[in-house]
């Protein structure tokens, strides 16, 4: 009985079916196939080079695509005024003339994609008040012109990517008062118009994919008070985040994927107080600074998937006090610390397989939270050291932990005591090296209670090797420096001290000689204006000063010894002289007295 029940159901269903194919108004065109119940008709893979003839003025969804269809024309399709979706999709299509969706009042869905449209011209899409998504991508567009658009006002979604677009026009998406999603992607923009993107404000999702976009600007997003969503992928020009580039944004999540950016965006995210949410994977990024994500107390989920890390500092992830999932895969990480969390206790899901993890006392509390903490199913695994090379972290018992996650205290080595005296100018080293297991870090702390490490920059800096280095040491360096060798056991210290005095008459000139000629090779190189300074002590001025008190006093003895001899002569000698000359008679006038004649000149010297 069942049985005879389900077969005249069946019956009657085909029944149906025919009844209704068989209806005035739905005789399916020719090649193609048609669900009467659904008022669906495809003709898809037909190779058609034209809308068939015969498709039901009531037909809501109509299939064309994969055909060769060349060119709407305008009015093509008045008479379906019930399509509400409508595919082109994977034809030739080269030409859309206005009016070809023309009296489209219902239509909802319209696909274009994948076709070769190079220019759409503005009115195409006029009278399409309903339509809520328009897929265009994957054809030759190079241009979106003004107000193309303008008559989408209930569009929400839209699909412009792998276009060969150069430029969008600032009033392109102008009339696009409903979107909530845009994707642009695979084109050839080189530059993002904010004036565009501000006619957006009700844009909640925009994907930027695989562009040649160099710089993003302070304000290219800052009127999208309303976006949720940013993406930011395959830009391998991008190097940079300028701090205000997400300005104005309250995005939940944001993917920066696939660039060139070396550093955490840290400026930049400072005003996404809302972000749940952040990928930062594949991108150079070598270490995660203290504090690099300090201002997203929201964030929930940390994503940085082959991004070269290296080393993530003590307090890294501070200020994230909700954490729930982070994902490290694929990295250059040999430890991961619990002081580089806020918090691990609203960690859920951890990701640090694929990278080579020194199985220490700094993975301990990876170990004691095994049970309960998710990997996601790619649980870590141990590189070294050799006896457990290869083992999962979760595979330990707890019988052997503190057998193989140990650490060794730092010791250091050489502790004989460095005393350096110096003169101003000179260059001073100490040296600072220690064992242990892991390697401790060095660092030293000057006597005035600074820090100093391998990163600091400026006269006094920290080697490799662990060596303070004082290029030109002055005498406000002198006192006592502690070295201080640390890692994860415990930390060793170690003391030298300093003693700078006055330079040397001999430093002072060489010093003074390679100072003018540093500078003068400085100015010369950078056109600044330099003022040499000579740095003289007491000693140096009164050498100087005696140097030319001798001097004036054997001048000034010099002369009296002349004044002396000069008057020892005058008294024994006594000399006359005396003289007389006649000048010349010549003839001519008198003078002006009226006498002529010689005249003479008598002169007498004693």
């Amino acid at each position: 009985m069942p049985h005879t029940m389900q077969r005249g159901f069946l019956l009657l269903a085909c029944c149906c079916c025919c009844l209704l194919s068989l209806a005035p108004g739905w005789a399916c065109p020719v090649r193609c196939e048609c669900l009467p119940q659904l008022k669906s008709v495809s003709c898809s893979r037909k190779r058609l080079t034209s809308v068939p003839e015969g498709i039901p003025t009531e037909t809501r969804i109509l299939e064309l695509n994969k055909n060769r269809i060349r060119c709407l024309n305008s009015g093509e399709l008045s008479s379906f005024p019930r399509l509400e979706e409508l595919d082109f999709s994977e034809n030739i299509l080269a030409s859309v003339e206005p009016g070809a969706f023309g009296n489209l009042f219902h239509l909802r869905v319209l696909r274009l994609r994948r076709n070769q449209l190079k220019l759409i011209p503005q009115g195409v899409f006029h009278k399409l008040a309903n339509l809520t998504l328009l897929d265009i991508s994957e054809n030759k567009i190079v241009v979106l012109l003004d107000f193309m658009f303008q008559d989408l006002r209930n569009l929400k979604h839209l699909e412009v990517g792998d276009n060969d677009l150069v430029y969008i026009s600032r009033k392109a998406f102008s009339g696009l008062l409903s979107l909530q999603e845009l994707t642009l992607e695979k084109c050839n923009l080189t530059d993002l118009s904010a004036e565009s993107l501000s006619r957006l404000q009700n844009l909640e999702l925009l994907r930027l994919r695989h562009l040649s976009i160099a710089l993003l600007e302070d304000e290219n997003f800052q009127k999208l008070s309303r976006l949720q969503l940013l993406e930011v992928d395959n830009w391998p020009l991008l190097e940079d985040i300028p701090p205000n580039a997400f300005q104005g944004l309250n995005l939940t999540s944001l993917f920066i994927t696939f660039t060139n950016i070396t550093a955490v965006p840290t400026a930049a995210l400072r005003s996404l107080g809302h972000l749940v949410y952040l990928n930062l994977s594949y991108n150079p990024i070598g270490t995660v600074p203290r504090g690099s994500f300090r201002d997203l107390t929201r964030l929930r989920e940390l994503h940085m998937v082959g991004t070269l890390l290296v080393s993530m500092e003590p307090q890294a992830l501070s200020g994230l006090r909700q954490i729930r999932l982070l994902n490290l895969s694929n990295n250059l990480l040999s430890t991961l610390e619990e002081t580089t969390f806020h918090s691990v206790n609203t960690l859920e899901t951890l990701r640090v397989d694929q990278n080579p993890l020194v199985c220490d006392c700094r993975l301990l509390w990876i170990l004691q939270r095994r049970k309960t903490l998710n990997f996601g199913g790619q649980p870590p695994m141990c590189s070294s050291p050799l006896e457990i090379q290869g083992n999962a972290l979760h595979d330990f018992p707890d019988s052997v932990l503190f057998e193989y996650f140990t650490c060794q205290k730092p010791k250091i080595r050489n502790r004989h005591l460095q005393h350096v005296v110096a003169h101003e100018g000179q260059a001073v080293s100490f040296q600072c090296q220690a064992e242990g297991e892991p390697v401790p870090s060095i660092s030293w702390v000057s006597p005035q209670h600074r820090m100093i490490t391998s990163k600091s920059l400026g006269r006094v800096t920290v080697s490799s090797s662990g060596m303070l280095e004082i290029r030109y040491a002055q005498a406000r360096d002198s006192g006592t420096y502690i070295c201080l060798a640390t890692n994860p056991a415990g930390n060793d210290t170690y003391f030298a001290t300093l003693t700078v005095k006055g330079p040397s008459i001999n430093g002072i000139l060489d010093a003074n000689r390679t100072s003018m000629l540093g500078e003068f090779n400085d100015t010369f190189h950078n056109d600044t204006r330099v003022f040499i300074k000579f740095t003289l002590d007491l000693k140096t001025i009164l050498v100087s000063t005696a140097m030319g008190c001798i001097t004036f006093l054997g001048v000034v003895l010099f002369c009296f010894l002349l004044l002396f001899v000069w008057s020892r002569g005058r008294g024994q000698h006594k000399n006359n002289f005396a003289g007389e000359y006649s000048f010349r008679k010549v003839d001519g006038p008198t003078s002006a007295s009226g006498q002529g004649g010689a005249r003479k000149f008598n002169m007498k010297m004693i």
